[in-house]
């Protein structure tokens, strides 16, 4: 169910979305195969048989939250607003956008990877379904602006550009509060971005 502004939320929408909020706080707090339906209803307030009225699964529930929680909602209008006179530019300042965004919302990262181990990515094609027609333009764009760009095909640009957010995202919970954090310089995000345009090799004189 696509995300609703909440002056045009339906009471259904708003019991919904309560459920799924709910389900998020018992997932992040006691992992997705240790929480029930029961505890999500409990949770949020309503009767158990009340809940099945709008999910028929706990895993029903958990693909609801991977679609409406999406923080692509708000990442995709930013990113298109994302300034640069290169396309160097406009990766770093895109990259620096999603970076922001996700770490706004931690409990995304920690969701894509209950789905990861959990179900296999097995609801990544529904995902990708609603990500890749509003994202996908963004890389042909980019790929036409720059004659002399390794890679020529956008899907392969895309998928690139999420797995480099991903690696960032996911080795900086790793390294959190560790000495090797402490390491890091002030401008990682932007060595991270520049490795992935240019390589770690300086170009040959």
């Amino acid at each position: 169910m696509p995300a609703k502004k909440k002056e045009n939320l339906t009471k259904g929408d708003t019991t919904r979305l309560a459920i799924e909020d709910s389900a998020i706080e018992l997932f992040m707090e006691q992992g997705y195969h240790a929480t029930s339906m029961r505890q999500i209803a409990e949770h949020a307030e309503l009767a158990l048989g009340g809940i099945y009225n709008h999910f028929a699964s706990k895993e029903e529930i958990f693909e609801a939250i991977i679609l409406d929680k999406h923080p692509y909602k708000r990442v995709f209008p930013a990113i298109l607003e994302a300034e640069g006179e290169t396309v160097e530019e406009f990766l770093n300042n895109a990259a620096h956008v999603v970076i922001k965004e996700l770490k706004s919302q931690p409990y995304y990262i920690k969701l894509m990877l209950i789905e990861i181990v959990e179900f296999n990515g097995k609801h990544g094609s529904t995902l990708i379904k609603e990500i890749a027609p509003k994202a996908l333009p963004i890389f042909e764009r980019i790929v036409k602006s720059r004659k002399n760009l390794r890679i020529t095909n956008p899907a392969i640009l895309f998928r690139s550009f999420i797995g480099m957010i991903l690696s960032y995202m996911i080795t900086d919970i790793i390294i959190s509060n560790s000495i090797l954090q402490k390491l890091m310089p002030k401008n990682a995000m932007d060595t991270y971005v520049d490795i992935y345009l240019h390589g770690i090799l300086k170009a040959e004189a």
